[in-house]
This record gives C-alpha cells, sequence and structure tokens, in this order.
C-alpha cells in the first residue's frame, strides 16, 4: 500500500511538472494564434498607404496619356498621327526589353510559332490604337471619354452572341444610357465631323473585338509560350508594340505620310518632341501601374476607379483645350460617365 502511494505521488510530482512546463509553451502557443488573427498593418510606400499611392499612379498614367497625345496630335500642327503611333510603340517595345535585360521583368522569347499565333490579335491591336489616334485628333476629349463607353456595348452583345452569356435588366439599362448620352452627345457637338466620330466608332468596334478574341486565344497562346502557361501583361506589351510595327509603317504609306514627313515643323519642336516622347513612356508605364494597382486592391475597386478616372479627364480636357460647349453637350457628357461607374459597379454585382 505504502509503495503504491509513494508512486502515485511519483507520478502526480511528473504530472505537475510536465504542465508547468507545458504552460510556457502553451501560453507562446496563444500569443502566436492572437497575433495571427490580428489583422496586418497595411503596406505603406514613401509613408502613404500603398493601395493609394498604386491607384494614384495608374489614375495619373491613363488620364495624362489620353492629354499628352490630345495635345501632341492637336497643338502643334503635326499631320501624320501614325507616324507618331509607330515612334511610341518602338519606344514601349524598347522600354519593355530594357526592363528584362535590367531583370526587372522576364519576357517571352520571340518564336515564329507563338508570333504566328499572335499576329492576329496584333493586327486587331494596330486597328484599336490607330483609330483612337485619329479619333482623338478630330474628336474632344470629353466626347472621346464617353464614346469609349460604347465599346462596353459591343462588347457585351459580343457576350451575348459569341459567349452565350447573360445579363441583367440593370446593366442593359446602363448600357443603353451610354448608348442615348453617346448620340446625343454628338448631335450636340459644336466641333462635329464625320470622320472624326466614323474613327471613334471604328474605335469601339476594334476595342471590343481585342477584348472578345483575345480572351478566345490566350489558351491556344499558353501551347506556345515556354512555360505552357498565359502569357504574362509585359509579354504581351512586348509583342503588341514590337509586331504593330510593320503594319503601322504599311498605314504610313497608304496614307502618304512618309513624303514630307521629315519636313514638319513640329518635328523640329522640343516641346512637341517632348510632349511625345513623355506620352510614349508614360503609355508603356500604364502596364506597371495597372499591375501594381491590381496586386493592391480587388478587379472590382479597379474597374471603378478606371471609370471614375475618366470624369477629372474629360474636364481637364475640356478646360485645357479651351473645347467649346453647351449645357446640352455638357448635360450628355455628364450623364454618359455617370452611366459608365453604374455600369462599373453594377455589373461587378
Amino acid at each position: 500500500m505504502w509503495g503504491l502511494r509513494r508512486t502515485y505521488n511519483k507520478s502526480s510530482a511528473m504530472a505537475n511538472q510536465n504542465d508547468e512546463e507545458a504552460q510556457p509553451l502553451v501560453a507562446q502557443q496563444q500569443q502566436k494564434t492572437i497575433a495571427s488573427s490580428q489583422p496586418l498593418p497595411p503596406k505603406t510606400t514613401c509613408g502613404l498607404p500603398s493601395v493609394f499611392v498604386a491607384g494614384l499612379c495608374y489614375c495619373c498614367a491613363s488620364g495624362s496619356m489620353v492629354l499628352l497625345n490630345k495635345h501632341a496630335l492637336a497643338s502643334f500642327g503635326f499631320t501624320a498621327p501614325t507616324a507618331l503611333l509607330c515612334f511610341q510603340c518602338l519606344l514601349a517595345a524598347v522600354l519593355v526589353k530594357l526592363c528584362e535585360l535590367f531583370g526587372f521583368v522576364k519576357l517571352q522569347p520571340l518564336k515564329r510559332d507563338l508570333m504566328a499565333v499572335w499576329f492576329p490579335v496584333n493586327l486587331i491591336f494596330v486597328g484599336m490604337i490607330g483609330t483612337s489616334f485619329y479619333a482623338l485628333k478630330e474628336v474632344g476629349v470629353g466626347m472621346v471619354t464617353v464614346w469609349k463607353n460604347l465599346s462596353n456595348v459591343v462588347t457585351a452583345l459580343g457576350d451575348v452572341f459569341v459567349y452565350k452569356r447573360s445579363f441583367s435588366w440593370q446593366v442593359w439599362g446602363c448600357l443603353g444610357l451610354m448608348l442615348i448620352s453617346a448620340v446625343a452627345g454628338a448631335s450636340t457637338d459644336v466641333q462635329f465631323s464625320w470622320s472624326g466620330y466614323s474613327w471613334q466608332i471604328a474605335n469601339c468596334v476594334f476595342t471590343s473585338g481585342y477584348a472578345l478574341y483575345l480572351r478566345s486565344v490566350m489558351d491556344k497562346v499558353a501551347e506556345h509560350t515556354s512555360n505552357k502557361q498565359k502569357m504574362d501583361e509585359f509579354s504581351m506589351v512586348y509583342y503588341n508594340n514590337l509586331l504593330s510595327v510593320p503594319p503601322i509603317l504599311l498605314m504610313m504609306w497608304y496614307f502618304g505620310e512618309f513624303k514630307g514627313l521629315l519636313e514638319q515643323e513640329a518635328l523640329r519642336n522640343p516641346a512637341f518632341l517632348m510632349v511625345s516622347t513623355l506620352g510614349g513612356v508614360i503609355g508603356f508605364g500604364i502596364s506597371f501601374s495597372s499591375l501594381w494597382y491590381l496586386s493592391q486592391t480587388t478587379a472590382t475597386i479597379y474597374s471603378l476607379v478606371g471609370a471614375l478616372n475618366k470624369i477629372p479627364v474629360a474636364v481637364v480636357g475640356l478646360v485645357a483645350f479651351a473645347e467649346p460647349t453647351n449645357p446640352k453637350n455638357l448635360t450628355s457628357i455628364i450623364i454618359g460617365l455617370g452611366a459608365g461607374v453604374l455600369f462599373t459597379r453594377v455589373k461587378s454585382k
């Protein structure tokens, strides 16, 4: 009996000792659990929240590119917009290649089979940026921002008839509002020209075609990439801009821009050269700022901010270029931009 009691006491002492040794470990585990459950402090850049800085860079880049290109096309008497487009595409291809050489990005190598699959996408891309340049040259910034929303209408129709998708009545209501505001804005535009709006309509078709066709071809592209994955955005920028040069050179020949190009007065104007170069650099920088912003926020917020950003761009364009307007035209611009914001919000739900 005494032996059993001694054995019991010894076991109890060992158990108590084990409990005492385990208590610090349990406390440490509890502290780790509490620490992991607490939200991490937001990332900062230059003392500000990174999501704010990324969003600001994205908005400034996308807005500045439109305004700078409008300034280059409309303020210096330069009559060769396709040549300016060719220069900016070459600049973007060189810049993204330099980023690869410095180790900032990794690009898909130029391969014949990949270029063959990508070339139809590239042709649509050339049509999209080419018609955008010609429309921006002849149409005011305010109306360009409104009419760009019409690409959403064409894309939605493509989704319905090609990809068999369906949308709610709220989405179709926003699209109808965009269409009405665009038509009303064009009919009240003091500077209306059939040429400018024809280019803008073509731009809407090419923009939607690019989005719809890219969606269908990305799986085919993945079969030819070096890592058998979809092409990343920087490789898309590299391929699009580099492969755009030959078709753009053909467009320059077709529009007769080679003749007298070097005699253009604007090419001897330092301000024009600076604006054109800065527009190309910022256009290239949009790729970085958009990826950075997407990594900091959700796709819904990204799209919503992009739609909201058109409002200050339209306002700055109307003021900076002294674009003539009237109450009816201004109202159609406000309704169109508001419908674009509402469309982004409704579609995300």
